[in-house]
């Protein structure tokens, strides 16, 4: 039982700038984030002998014949923060519906809590979501984003489970990294070992990519290989898909590198004796997979050992940045149907959305299909509702913005699948100040604003000032309920579907 003798009613009454969502009584000791901006700080109450205190960096005084630390907002007082508060701390989150919300900013999980309170019912958040790419591109560090996500659901009030994804990893350099910051939940992206050509390249240049794996790596041969899975039938819950030895060919030079880099990552990860949880990732490539390769690539991550929570297929369509799905629902809903049925044979594991944001028209399909067993995985989607907020509150730097993104499209996009045009989107001498927030509305302009987000956050004048950071933060610290709002109204349409048991 508690002994703390002030309520929060008692402590608002002299700490004025206090979040009453943020604060907590734990183990005798009082946890809440106190001020705005750049000025917020954790704050530690408790008598002056609790052990909490050696804990945390920060400056101490006396209220009311207790012990009063300010503490920074800095990668320690994060980690201790976890340690102290259990389920902050991020841990394997399993089967279990779960969605990942990205934040290139540092400042969008106070939003993203009250989205899950309000919709996130039967779905696990993933907080701390950032991949490698990303980090690169906005100059931040694994523990950046940790750090930023810990304070943000402390702030908050969330009191649930969380995960924690290091997302797109390449390297086991990458994995050490994160690992060293506490993360739970390991996305490994072997796209650049899939071979997208082999769907289409003649028979006799499979033969001679096949004799080219790296079979030992594999732990197989070739023989082995079509012993193994040439003929083989497989019965799925509706249908049964044999393979024959065009589709095991083709599907073995697909991704039969992928596979021995996949394993490679994953015994890296095992050795660090950690708990964790793994994730397989070929979305970002030519080429939808097809089901005999999905079971090509699931078999084989079986028999190499690797264990794996969520795979995430390149499914048929088009996932790209920031907007609906392209092409026909019913069409993907019956091809997916089918990969739902190979996780659940092969696993189950769950099947992973990637550049899932604003893909409203499938969330049922995928929920229904999965019956739950689905990660949903969205990134720059909080990037650009911070750029609803500023154009909403300072139409002048939105418009500097767009100009600056259309002129660094063509070489931004490089990197991602998206097919937006400059042609087709508006002119910005053609906008008025009140139109351009409807900028986020516009295909064509939104996949502009949303592959720039580096370029727009980096990028320094011939002074070395930031040509935009500055003062794009330095209206979302000052307007945060803003910002959390625009954040809150635009998860709850991506967590309601999910939330439903399927």
């Amino acid at each position: 039982m508690s002994t703390f003798p002030f309520t929060l009613a008692d402590l608002r009454k002299h700490f004025a700038a206090l979040h009453p969502d943020s604060f907590v009584i734990h183990n005798d000791a009082a946890f809440w984030m106190q001020g705005q901006a750049k000025d917020k700080r954790l704050v530690i109450l408790a008598n002056a002998g609790n052990p909490v205190f050696g804990k945390f960096q920060g400056e101490s005084s006396i209220f009311k014949d207790h012990t009063l630390k300010i503490c920074p907002l800095n990668h320690p007082n994060a980690r201790s923060l976890r340690s102290r508060l259990d389920w902050l701390k991020p841990k394997p989150i399993g089967l279990l519906t779960s969605a990942g919300m990205g934040d290139r900013l540092g400042n969008a999980t106070p939003g993203h809590v009250r989205a899950m309170k309000a919709a996130g019912a039967n779905v696990i958040p993933i907080f701390a979501q950032q991949s490698i790419r990303e980090m690169q591109r906005t100059d931040r560090s694994p523990d950046d984003v940790m750090t930023d996500a810990t304070f943000g659901a402390f702030e908050g009030g969330w009191r649930g489970a969380v995960g924690a994804d290091a997302d797109h990893l390449k390297t086991p350099a990458d994995i050490d990294a994160c690992v060293a910051a506490d993360y739970s939940f390991f996305t490994v992206d072997p796209g650049a070992h899939v071979d997208s050509e082999a769907d289409t390249t003649a028979p006799d240049v499979i033969k001679t990519k096949i004799a080219a794996l790296p079979w030992r790596d594999l732990q197989t041969s070739a023989a082995d290989l079509e012993k193994q899975f040439v003929g083989k039938k497989i019965q799925l819950e509706d249908r049964a898909i044999t393979l024959d030895a065009n589709a095991v060919m083709r599907a073995a030079v697909k991704y039969g590198k992928a596979i021995a880099h996949v394993a490679l990552m994953y015994r890296h990860l095992v050795a660090k004796n950690i708990p964790f949880e793994f994730e397989v990732s070929v979305d970002e490539t030519e080429t939808p997979t097809t089901h005999a390769e999905h079971i090509y690539v699931a078999s084989e991550l079986k028999r190499l050992g690797v264990k794996w929570v969520s795979l995430a297929p390149r499914y048929i369509g088009r996932f790209e940045k920031g907007v609906d799905y392209i092409g026909d629902v019913d069409v993907f809903e019956k091809d997916f149907a089918v990969h739902a049925q190979i996780a659940r044979a092969f696993g189950p594991y769950k099947l992973s959305i990637h550049s899932g944001s604003d893909k409203f028209s499938v969330y049922p399909a995928t929920v229904r299909q999965t019956r739950g067993l689905v990660h949903l995985k969205t990134a720059g989607t909080s990037y650009l509702e911070a750029l609803r907020t500023i154009g909403a509150l300072d139409s002048a730097l939105f418009r500097r913005i767009y100009v600056f993104a259309r002129e660094r499209y063509d070489t931004d996009k490089l990197t991602y699948h998206v097919s937006a045009e400059l042609a087709r989107a508006p002119k910005p001498e053609s906008l008025k100040d009140a139109d351009l927030p409807a900028l986020l509305d516009n295909f064509d302009a939104r996949e502009i604003l949303h592959v720039t987000f580096g370029s727009v956050l980096t990028t320094k004048k011939s002074d070395g000032a930031f040509l935009f950071y500055d003062d794009f933060m330095s209206i979302l610290r000052t307007h945060p309920d803003a910002y959390a709002e625009n954040l809150e109204r635009h998860f709850i349409k991506h967590l309601k579907p999910f939330s439903q048991k399927g």
